[in-house]
């Protein structure tokens, strides 16, 4: 089952991305390093509530 979820920038903590991720095969968070276009850069990203 695929669920929603929400990325947010480690650094300005602003939330940029929603996707969607399958619990069975990564049932802990979700954590990759995407742009941020608050910080204009490439940061790591992890998944919010």
């Amino acid at each position: 089952m695929r669920v929603k979820i929400t990325l947010a920038c480690t650094e300005c903590k602003q939330r940029n991305y929603n996707m969607t991720k399958d619990k069975k095969t990564h049932p802990d968070r979700m954590e990759t390093k995407k742009y941020c276009r608050f910080c204009q850069r490439h940061t790591m990203h992890k998944e919010t509530k």
